[in-house]
């Protein structure tokens, strides 16, 4: 499927962190009518305005209704998508499947799901087996796919455990000597929108980073930019106290967290077939400091 046959590009949650930036990125390359596909009912939404704003076009569909959906997708060539588990309702899987039907009978031509993460073995995480269970059923589907690897989005340093302000950096899992891959979002959306442009992406799963350094090395480059020494903490026992329920007892969170640490896998990068250099992680790094200040 070259390119040139991929005309209509439509976003499943293009409004938040993720979605907004490879919307924004499709909006720049220029190449494709963007749609942003959202939720009915129809609501005031400051990000689905300036993309509105910069072209894209915003489509709503109750994801309940497979017709309604179906209607949504008609004329999309590739649907991207941004969509994430609620941490009180759907996970990946029953989050995305209703959008795969649909894009079946909509005659779309390319899925990619809402991996943008870490590749790990199946039994890693339940919401791990959720988006594998999704992956399976994309698979099946007849439709192109491309899989998008891409570690940590660098602006979730804080997530993961790097307090800025308090100095302060806390590993689940591990002592910080292991290799973990992290990229921009910015960058995330370039990669998304040159998968269309690169053969060797179909039905394919491409792994990049914006930078692949140990946790360790992250926080020297923290260090760097705050002037300042940090603490370093160690809990290499979250997953073991969580699935045997020792106290304390660590949080669904931070079990997840851990698990990211600890279970990753590496593949073999594909940074070399895309026509971009990340942006640089001291970049991110340096904005991260000054809005924590």
């Amino acid at each position: 499927m070259s390119n040139s046959q991929f005309k209509t590009v439509t976003i499943a949650g293009g409004t938040g962190t993720l979605g907004y930036a490879i919307a924004e990125a499709f909006l720049n390359d220029g190449s494709y009518i963007v749609k942003i596909l959202r939720r009915k009912p129809e609501n005031e939404n400051e990000k689905a305005k300036l993309l509105a704003s910069k072209g894209a076009e915003i489509v709503y569909a109750d994801y309940s209704q497979h017709d309604d959906l179906v209607k949504a997708l008609k004329g999309t060539d590739v649907i991207v998508s941004a969509l994430n588990f609620d941490p009180k309702g759907a996970g990946f899987y029953d989050a995305q499947a209703p959008l795969l039907a649909a894009a079946k009978d909509a005659s779309v031509k390319r899925f990619i799901p809402s991996e943008f993460g870490g590749k790990f073995k199946p039994g890693a995480h339940p919401l791990i087996d959720d988006k594998i269970k999704l992956g399976q059923e994309v698979e099946k589907s007849g439709l192109e796919y491309t899989y998008i690897y891409i570690g940590l989005f660098q602006e979730y340093f804080g997530w993961l455990g790097f307090d800025i302000k308090n100095k302060k950096a806390t590993f689940l899992a591990d002592d910080g000597s292991k290799l973990f891959p992290t990229t921009s979002l910015s960058d995330i959306g370039k990669y998304t929108v040159e998968t269309l442009k690169l053969p060797e992406a179909r039905n394919a799963h491409i792994y990049v980073a914006g930078a692949l350094l140990t946790l360790n090395e992250y926080v020297e480059l923290f260090e760097k930019a705050t002037g300042s020494k940090w603490e370093v903490v160690v809990d290499k026992d979250v997953r073991n106290r969580f699935q045997n329920n020792i106290e304390p007892v660590p949080s669904f969170l931070d079990n997840f967290k851990a698990m990211i640490v600890q279970e990753g896998e590496i593949g073999e990068l594909d940074n070399d077939k895309f026509s971009f250099t990340p942006r640089p992680v001291t970049e991110v790094i340096e904005e991260l400091v000054k809005q924590a200040s």
